[in-house]
């Protein structure tokens, strides 16, 4: 089968026409795979910036394709548990260190195929599984999400940021984005984000906070670092600040008082369990949401799939046909 398969940080990838097809294991089915799509998690590995990283391996959490004629979308999680506050100690997500979706065929469980929506193209459907859980869990099972509340979604253009928005927006919140790129603020409020503000400029907080009518009930943000001490400035009293990743690192000079006087709620979360993708699921068909997509590849064209995520230039998803 064809595969792109990551030997690990010195080798690199390498593209083949011949890769082994997997052979499916008891409970587990084959996938005819039709397309797939990249998260920053398979840079983060391809850079070794990743724990446990094993190679030789076929990254790629996301993908859609066909089952017995049945077109299906795969749950990304193996093994989450019962506990629905947190993920089981041996939990791992597809792509690594199991072969993952950036190839002809996949091997999975069978309880991990969900229908695709019947508004969604199968890349559209690709570009779903973890952006959306991430998000969805982000809002709703962790930030308590309500109708009417005024939200913030960091660093607009990501797909679990996008997600956010579209999730945000269709549950009957204002939402509000920041990017360091007019042009991705400016396709944030073409989606309905009420706002945005571009945090490489001075006193970007306080024009939002402006914008806005006051502080944010639920801020989403996967940057961390310097500028998470103004996330907390610009949350309302009794807000809720929901972290998913840490791209700018620890955040310095971190003061507690602001969160005890506001009464601020801050949690993390990331990936989502097996329920919470479930609801995922019946929300996006719920209000036909589409995800956006960024840009198309081919599975041959893998290599510039990964630089243009590596250099940030995407709005959405990047999808590979298979």
């Amino acid at each position: 089968m064809r595969a792109y398969v990551f030997y690990g940080q010195a080798e690199g990838f390498r593209q083949h026409t011949d890769y082994p097809t997997p052979e499916p294991s008891q409970g587990q089915v084959l996938v005819h795979l039709q397309a797939a799509a990249l998260n920053h998690r398979d840079v983060w590995i391809s850079q070794g910036l990743y724990p446990g990283i094993v190679a030789p391996v076929i990254l790629g959490s996301d993908g859609a394709g066909l089952y017995q004629g049945r077109a299906v979308l795969i749950n990304p999680n193996i093994g989450w548990g019962a506990d629905q506050r947190f993920p089981a100690k041996n939990y791992a997500i597809l792509g690594m260190p199991v072969n993952g979706t950036l190839a002809e065929y996949v091997a999975v469980a069978e309880d991990r195929l969900v229908d695709i929506p019947p508004h969604l193209s199968m890349t559209e459907a690709a570009a779903l599984p973890l952006a959306g859980l991430t998000a969805y869990r982000a809002l709703f099972s962790r930030g308590a999400l309500q109708a009417g509340d005024r939200v913030l979604v960091t660093g607009v253009g990501g797909g679990v940021a996008l997600f956010a928005l579209q999730f945000a927006l269709a549950a009957g919140a204002s939402v509000f984005v920041t990017s360091s790129k007019a042009h991705k603020i400016a396709a944030a409020r073409q989606l309905g984000a009420t706002a945005g503000a571009d945090y490489s400029q001075a006193n970007w907080d306080k024009t939002l906070l402006q914008e806005a009518g006051g502080g944010f009930d639920l801020i989403i943000d996967s940057a961390g670092g310097e500028g998470f001490n103004t996330l907390i400035k610009l949350a309302a009293p009794g807000g809720r600040i929901v972290t998913y990743g840490g791209g700018q690192g620890p955040v310095p000079k971190f003061s507690p008082q602001a969160i005890f006087w506001k009464q601020l709620h801050i949690m993390g979360t990331s990936m989502g369990s097996d329920e919470d993708f479930a609801q995922m699921i019946a929300f996006v068909q719920q209000h036909q949401i589409r995800p956006v997509i960024d840009s198309q590849f081919e599975l041959a064209q893998a290599p510039q799939a990964f630089e243009r995520m590596q250099m940030g230039l995407q709005f959405g998803k990047i999808v590979l046909t298979i």
